[in-house]
């Protein structure tokens, strides 16, 4: 056994003889515990928020969505997209039709975003966990549905329980140049809000209606905006993408999920990543308290250096056995909050003891989730400042040595 390793071993279970050194040690250790364990569950909290806010977001995002590079339509009859709706993995296929456009409902007015889909929108399973009123339908060209966002109705008052009061939706007439009347320059339809769905804010300021109508709507009889893909197993995406990128070339643009949102991926990570830095500054304080712990033990085992200078050890060695002495306060106190961190986070997750607000209707209990990554990344952490402060209290330890050196 190396020999500084058992003698700082032994220092750290043995009693001292100042009872103050021993308060200061557990002070240290129970430090890192805290700061450890609180790391763990601050950022299994954000993991949990994180899947349930993309949870919500993904039931309208596809796994794949192509997008022309330049321009804000294209057109579908591409022979890579063609020989690629074949693809054995592919689940859906849907083609999409966007624009910006003026809803009338009542004596309302919003400006948002029409989404023209064709029918194998409406088989995607997903969507039916994101009606929140309604029904999920667009009817048929003569007889055109919408199922609008959540912002959409709450802006507008839209009561999907009347179907007398229908709502309106108008589209500049790009057919038309000075017109001798104003109501000329907008192409209008007619459409009756069925459902309403809510995912996020983005999403919300859209009504979903039949690409038919769309189409009459925006004067485009063949392109496309995009198209939306549901992959059979979306673990694929990112090769899937890949290759299909490659065989489309420049001009056109294939977007994951993460990619689709990602300003939404971005605050996400933000966030957690500002709260580990706070909490890590926290922690940086805790862990110095080894220091003081450190100096405090020098003093005390004077005589054990003097014995161990006698023996033969150099500077080496006395430092060696301090600085391991600080990694092992460091390393107990964050194994025992990495697992009460983990114990913390896996009860909430089977239990759910920490609730949500009653008015939350997405979920009842605080979301976590655990991940192997942030463990790692705590202890990473904690090894790195605890180095830090027990490399510094180690040169206070040779400091000690040399004293006691010249002195004999």
């Amino acid at each position: 056994m190396n020999t500084a390793y058992y003698i700082a071993k032994r220092y750290l279970f043995s009693k001292k003889s100042t009872h103050a050194i021993n308060i200061i040690s557990g002070i240290s250790m129970l430090g890192v515990f805290v700061g450890s364990a609180a790391l763990v569950v601050i950022l299994s909290a954000f993991n949990g928020l994180e899947d349930l806010v993309i949870s919500l977001s993904n039931t309208v995002t596809p796994d794949l969505r192509i997008e022309p590079t330049s321009g804000k339509t294209f057109d579908p009859n591409n022979t890579v997209l063609l020989d690629f709706q074949k693809d054995k993995d592919i689940a859906l296929y849907t083609e999409v039709l966007e624009e910006k456009a003026l809803f009338r409902y009542s004596n309302q007015q919003f400006i948002g975003q029409i989404k023209g889909v064709s029918n194998s929108f409406l088989f995607n399973k997903k969507l039916k966990s994101s009606i929140v009123q309604g029904e999920l339908a667009l009817g048929n060209q003569e007889q055109p549905l919408a199922v609008v966002g959540s912002t959409v109705q709450y802006t507008l008052g839209i009561n999907i329980n009347n179907p007398l009061t229908v709502l309106e939706v108008y589209s500049p007439n790009k057919n038309t140049s000075n017109a001798f009347s104003p109501t000329d320059e907008f192409v209008s339809r007619y459409l009756t809000p069925v459902g309403v769905f809510e995912s996020n804010q983005e999403s919300d300021n859209a009504i979903i209606i039949p690409i038919a109508t769309a189409r009459e709507l925006l004067a485009e009889p063949k392109n496309i905006s995009a198209a939306e893909v549901i992959l059979k197993d979306g673990s694929r995406s990112n090769t899937i993408m890949n290759t299909l990128q490659k065989a489309l070339g420049e001009r056109f643009i294939v977007k994951d999920r993460i990619q689709q949102n990602a300003l939404l991926y971005k605050i996400l990570n933000s966030e957690k990543w500002a709260v580990y830095l706070i909490l890590t500054f926290v922690l940086v304080i805790a862990t110095f308290n080894i220091v003081g712990s450190l100096t405090m033990l020098v003093i005390d085992k004077q005589k054990d250096i003097a014995v161990l200078n006698s023996l033969g050890a150099d500077k080496s060695m006395i430092r060696q056995i301090f600085l391991l002495e600080g990694l092992m306060i460091s390393f107990v106190g964050c194994v025992l909050g990495l697992v009460l961190g983990g114990l913390f986070g896996y009860a909430q997750m089977k239990w759910g003891f920490i609730t949500m607000s009653q008015g939350n209707l997405v979920v009842n209990a605080y979301p976590m989730a655990l991940k192997a990554g942030d463990f790692v990344l705590v202890f990473v952490t904690v090894l790195v400042i605890s180095f830090i402060a027990s490399f510094i209290s180690s040169r206070l330890s040779v400091k000690r040595f040399e004293q006691l050196k010249q002195a004999l």
